[in-house]
């Protein structure tokens, strides 16, 4: 196995992971909001992060299809969508 293919396999791992990690905190999130009017805005703001949780995952499959032979060691070595579940679940904390 090459250095290449290993790095796309760690960096799947860790997109999965997070994306498991997301899947729980917006469960939790739903389960603790209100159907009340009061909530109203908390709601429409983990609508927008679920679908923006519907994004990532997307371009995660995309990525698990993709032939690691044919990734550039620099794309993966820069490639940034771990950085952006971490902000989604960030984001999900605080609502």
């Amino acid at each position: 196995m090459t250095d290449i293919t290993q790095l796309v396999e760690q960096h799947i791992l860790e997109y999965e992971s997070r994306q498991r990690h997301i899947n729980e905190l917006l469960e939790r999130a739903r389960e603790r909001t209100s159907a009340g009017p009061e909530q109203a805005a908390v709601r429409s703001q983990l609508d927008e992060l679920e679908k923006e949780r519907d994004r990532l995952s997307n371009q995660l499959d995309q990525l698990k299809r993709k032939n690691p032979n044919d990734w550039r060691e620099e794309e993966v070595k820069n490639e940034g969508p771990l950085a952006i579940w971490d902000i989604l679940a960030q984001d999900v904390r605080n609502c």
